[in-house]
């Protein structure tokens, strides 16, 4: 453009009839438009750099002061030259506003039709780069929140700040108070809110030696967490004492008129409750708008990329007394679910379910279920099937304080109506120990080639409980011949000598070739297949506490904490598990594969008070009764959360069964939903439809 105009000036000087009909050919052609656009976008982001790089970078600020004597220069700083093609088309279009109106209207000179249509152009141009110009700068604010943030020492805290799609909504500042007796605000803390896209932070910002440092005074609030609580509250007076002034101004007081909002952690209400305070009707409504937004457009992108999604498996037949269930009514409930498994038998696949009625089995995706056992509340069941070549066949019950093993062909038969099974069924039942053997807990393993039900049983008076390995013998599937008349077995025979683990032990947490015994104090690691002489280990291991102040900081925060067990996290192909992460009922910790706290003894705080996990792939499940909480087991991460009520989980492999509180709640009960949680998978790429030739030829298309 710069060049047509030099010619035109060379061809009609002195007399430049008009220049409109040269901008207008740059306006429309060539990338005039997307230079301009991609610059202006770029430029607070340009300008950030540079004043980062002036502040840390030694070379740098020397290299920029040595030719700031140039004569080219003249006198100028790279600010200027990065600003000046920011106001260049605002400059151009007030240029052509000004020709446009010095142009003669009476001798319908071709200005008058070519410049509205350039100005409207530029117009629209300069219009179109305000949302890039202030997404830009938003970032550059992010960057440098992001700079300044100060976490507490020891806690583990990764809000994923480092992904493209990360933005600082809106910031602002807040205050929070206390009141005494006599009016005065004993305590007025001056805050800075900072709203990104995932979290809602909450700062004390301090400035030293000419930078900000942002102190978090509260953890990072998920927005996934963030509910609303009232924003219309009346505005209220605040008693202000002047900090500066004369020595009778400490004595006066001036009135201002302060504005409330409130914001909670929908899993801590009571606890993580916040009321702010700010000086007008106009910032109150601001801050609401942006909450609404932000978590609006959160929520639409959790329920657009999930990673795993709830598989509705039944909401209607197991039922619960409810609200709306008439008084004195005798109608049959099934009662709450208390556990659940899945397996295949014959082709076909079956879910069980236990509840206070009993074990009901439906083939899957069928809301048909069938009560093939009458044990109530059963405590816990697993299905062992084939392991490789091996067939095992056999469906396990923990019930009141035994463990009872049926054939699994046989128990799917009379879930599909062989009602006249039922009595072999029951006649080919085993135990897997002895009936007067108290079973608290166990835990079906698979390790090497071995098949092993590992269970913990207690004796009158005995300050701790026995630890039990049995090996499960492998067989093969009964034939149509069998099936009525099954041969007796003895599938089940003891493996080594019985261990000891504390008393207060509730669970087993099973890892490669080891397992962990969740007990009050910590987690035991022992050895399944050598319980007598293998080391008990506790993890994590905290007797460098003395000495080490980040252990130490550990310590004081694993008191009290439940311990649920262990994960390996995937590592590379040269360090694969070599970290193990510690699931406690509150916060997590990373340890080496010797119990040793690594990552300089950091935890991590979990948003929900945990009461079972589940491990699937690289993410760690979290359950708690309100929500599921999924995170990145590796970085701790949270990367999606499931909201539901009496949320429980029933089982685990090979298919996560939750049940939780259902929609129905009419006069026959309020019902019981079971879900499978199933991983999502990326959709594939839209393949671009071609055009067909000579369809739009006739309309030049």
């Amino acid at each position: 453009m710069l060049s047509a105009l030099f010619s035109r000036q060379r061809e009609q000087h002195p007399l430049v009839l008009s220049v409109a009909d040269i901008i207008l050919d740059a306006a429309l052609g060539g990338n005039f438009r997307t230079v301009y656009d991609t610059y202006i976008k770029h430029y607070p982001l340009s300008e950030s750099y540079h004043r980062t790089e002036l502040k840390r970078n030694p070379a740098y600020r020397k290299f920029v002061q040595s030719v700031a004597t140039d004569p080219r220069i003249r006198k100028r700083d790279l600010f200027t030259f990065l600003s000046r093609p920011v106001t260049r088309l605002p400059r151009l279009k007030l240029v052509l506003e000004q020709i446009l109106k010095l142009t003669d209207k009476d001798h319908n000179h071709p200005d008058l039709d070519t410049l509205p249509m350039i100005l409207g152009i530029l117009g629209d141009l300069i219009k179109a780069t305000q949302p890039g110009i202030e997404a830009a700068e938003s970032k550059v604010k992010l960057w440098a929140l992001c700079e300044s943030l100060t976490f507490q020492r020891g806690e583990m805290i990764d809000m994923d700040l480092s992904n493209e799609s990360r933005t600082l909504v809106f910031s602002g500042p807040l205050t929070r108070l206390s009141r005494s007796d006599s009016g005065w605000s004993s305590h007025v803390m001056d805050l800075t809110g900072c709203l990104l896209d995932n979290f809602f932070l909450l700062t004390r910002d301090e400035k030293r030696n000419g930078t900000i440092r942002r102190h978090l005074v509260s953890r990072p609030l998920p927005l996934s967490y963030l509910r609303l609580g009232p924003f219309d509250a009346p505005a209220e007076t605040r008693k202000e004492k002047p900090e500066d002034g004369r020595l009778l101004d400490k004595f006066r007081s001036s009135t201002v008129t302060v504005y409330p909002f409130t914001i909670y952690h929908a899993s801590s209400r009571s606890s993580r409750r916040y009321t702010f305070y700010v000086a007008s009707e106009r910032i109150r409504k601001q801050w609401w708008s942006a909450f609404v937004d932000a978590i609006g457009v959160h929520k639409a992108r959790q329920e657009g990329n999930m990673w795993f999604y709830q598989r509705l498996l039944t909401d209607r037949f197991f039922r619960v007394m409810g609200l709306h269930v008439p008084y004195g009514s005798k109608i049959s409930l099934s009662g709450r679910v208390r556990s659940a498994v899945s397996f295949e038998s014959g082709g076909k696949k079956f879910i069980a379910v236990g509840c206070q009625d009993g074990i009901y089995i439906s083939a899957w995706g069928i809301e048909e279920y069938r009560r093939v056992f009458t044990y109530p509340n059963p405590i816990d069941m697993t299905a062992i099937q084939s392991v490789g070549p091996k067939t095992y066949n056999k469906f396990i019950v923990h019930v009141e304080a035994g463990l009872l093993a049926f054939s699994l062909d046989l128990v799917a038969q009379v879930a599909l109506g062989q009602v006249q099974l039922w009595n072999v069924l029951m006649a080919s039942m085993e135990r897997v120990v002895r009936h007067d053997t108290a079973v608290v807990f166990f835990k079906n393993l698979h390790i090497g080639e071995r098949e092993l039900i590992m269970y913990a049983s207690k004796r009158r008076l005995q300050a701790s409980l026995d630890l039990h390995v049995v090996e499960v013998s492998h067989s093969s599937a009964l034939s149509p011949q069998q099936i009525s008349n099954p041969p007796p077995r003895n599938s089940f025979r003891a493996f080594g000598e019985t261990g000891y683990i504390p008393r207060d032990a509730f669970d087993i947490s099973p890892l490669s070739k080891t397992v962990g015994i969740c007990a009050k104090d910590g987690i035991v690691i022992v050895d399944p297949l050598n319980l007598t002489s293998s080391k008990h280990l506790i993890v994590p291991d905290l007797r460098e506490a003395a000495t080490d102040p980040q252990i130490f900081l550990l310590k004081t925060r694993l008191e009290g904490a439940r311990p649920l067990g262990l994960v390996p996290v995937p590592g590379d192909s040269q360090e694969k598990d070599k970290e193990i992460l510690v699931i406690f009922d509150l916060v997590g910790c990373y340890i080496t594969r010797k119990g040793i706290p690594c990552r300089s003894a950091g935890f991590i705080r979990w948003e929900t008070s945990a009461t079972s996990f589940v491990l699937r792939g690289s993410h760690v499940f979290l359950f708690s009764p309100q929500f599921i909480e999924i995170r990145d087991i590796t970085t701790g991460v949270i990367v999606q959360v499931i909201e539901g009520a009496d949320i429980r989980l029933l089982h685990a492999s090979p298919d996560i069964l939750v049940a939780m509180r259902g929609s129905k709640d009419d006069k026959d009960g309020t019902s019981e939903k079971i879900v499978q949680l199933t991983e999502t998978s990326a959709l594939p790429a839209a393949t671009p439809i071609a055009a067909v030739p000579s369809v739009w030829d006739e309309w030049d298309m």
